[in-house]
C-alpha cells in the first residue's frame, strides 16, 4: 500500500529519522498559516510547496515549488492545489491534487556545500535478505543513474535474522563520501530507517534526495513508503493512512470485498 510523502515522513519521525519538516494542507489558507508555522517553529523564511500524490517526479511536472515569502506561498498552493499533474509515473491522464505539504527550506546557506544522496530499503526476494541501496547521486531518478553510471550504486546486504550491524552502516557512510560529523550522522539515519523499515513490515522504503545540509545535519527530503498489505492488520494506524482518491476505483472496490 503506497501512502503520502507526508504520511511516510511521519513514520520515519516516529523511529528518529531526521526529516524535513512541514505542515499538510488542503486549501490556501491553511498553506498559508503552515508557511507562518514554519517560520515560528523552524525560522524557514522560505518554504516549499510539494503536491500529494502518489506518484514520483513530482518537480518534473510543476508539483514542487519554491516560494520566498506568504503572497508567493498563496500563489504556489494555488496553482497546484486542484491541478492534475502529470509525471513520468502518472501516465497522461495525470493525477489529481488535493492536498499539499508546506515544508521548511533545508538548502540554507552554510559553513558546507549541500549534497544529496539516495538511499532505499527492500527485500531481495531472491536471497530472503534485506538490501540498502544507496548512490552519491541523490535527486535524480534511480533508473537513470543505473541505466548510465550503474558502478554508482552500492548495495548492502542485511541477514534479517542479526540486523543491521554498525560496521555495515559505518561503510554505507564512508562509501557516500561522508566524513567528521556528517558521517556520525548518516549512521544514525540509516540505523533509524533501517529499524522503521524492519518494524513498519514495509515493502520497500525509498528516500530521495537524503540531504547533507551545510551544517552537516543528514535529513530526510522526501519519502516514498510502500506497506505490505499482508501485514496491515499488525499496523491499524498505518492502514488509516491509506488515501482512495489515489487509487483505481477497480482496486479499491475489489479490496473492499476481499478479493
Amino acid at each position: 500500500m503506497n501512502i503520502h510523502e507526508y504520511q511516510g515522513k511521519q513514520i520515519l519521525k516516529s523511529f528518529g529519522v531526521a526529516i524535513q519538516e512541514g505542515i499538510v494542507a488542503d486549501t490556501v489558507d491553511q498553506a498559508v498559516e503552515a508557511a507562518k508555522k514554519m517560520k515560528t517553529d523552524f525560522n524557514s523564511d522560505w518554504v516549499v510547496i510539494k503536491a500529494q500524490i502518489h506518484a514520483g517526479g513530482r518537480g518534473k511536472g510543476g508539483g514542487v515549488k519554491l516560494a520566498k515569502n506568504l503572497d508567493e506561498v498563496k500563489q504556489r498552493a494555488t496553482d497546484i492545489l486542484g491541478m492534475q499533474l502529470i509525471t513520468p509515473q502518472t501516465g497522461a491522464e495525470g493525477k489529481k491534487v488535493n492536498k499539499i505539504l508546506v515544508a521548511q527550506d533545508v538548502y540554507y546557506p552554510g559553513a558546507s556545500e549541500t549534497k544529496e544522496f539516495y538511499v532505499s530499503v527492500l527485500l531481495n526476494r531472491a536471497t530472503g535478505r534485506n538490501i540498502i541501496m544507496y548512490s552519491t547521486e541523490g535527486g535524480m531518478d534511480i533508473e537513470e543513474v543505473a541505466e548510465h553510471t550503474p558502478h554508482l550504486i552500492f548495495k548492502e546486504e542485511i541477514d534479517p535474522k542479526v540486523g543491521l550491524q554498525g560496521f555495515q552502516a559505518r561503510k554505507i557512510a564512508f562509501n557516500l563520501g561522508l566524513t567528521g560529523g556528517a558521517h556520525k550522522e548518516m549512521v544514525k539515519f540509516v540505523s533509524a530507517l533501517y529499524k522503521a523499515y524492519d518494524q513498519t513490515d514495509s515493502a520497500m522504503f525509498e528516500i530521495n534526495p537524503v540531504l547533507k545540509t551545510s551544517d552537516d545535519k543528514i535529513i530526510a527530503v522526501d519519502a516514498k513508503v510502500d506497506l505490505d498489505e499482508n501485514a496491515l492488520y499488525r499496523h491499524p494506524d498505518y492502514a488509516a493512512m491509506r488515501d482512495k482518491l489515489e487509487e483505481d476505483p477497480t482496486d479499491v472496490e475489489a479490496s473492499e470485498s476481499n478479493l
